[in-house]
């Protein structure tokens, strides 16, 4: 059992698991931060795209 012990304390797999996680859940919440800001923007110019091909129509 203290072997098993020891090596699970000198083992760094998990240290890196969580630093992809947190990494990657970093990223994630920019991702959506920036879509959340420019949401307004795209909607605004699907609108006037749909508004221009419905004239030309």
């Amino acid at each position: 059992m203290t072997k098993l012990l020891k090596r699970f304390t000198k083992d760094q797999d998990g240290a890196v698991t969580v630093d992809w996680v947190v990494l990657t859940a970093a990223i994630v919440g920019i991702a959506i931060a920036i879509l959340a800001v420019i949401k307004g923007a795209l909607d605004d110019s699907a609108a006037e795209i749909a508004a221009s091909i419905s004239a030309q129509l």
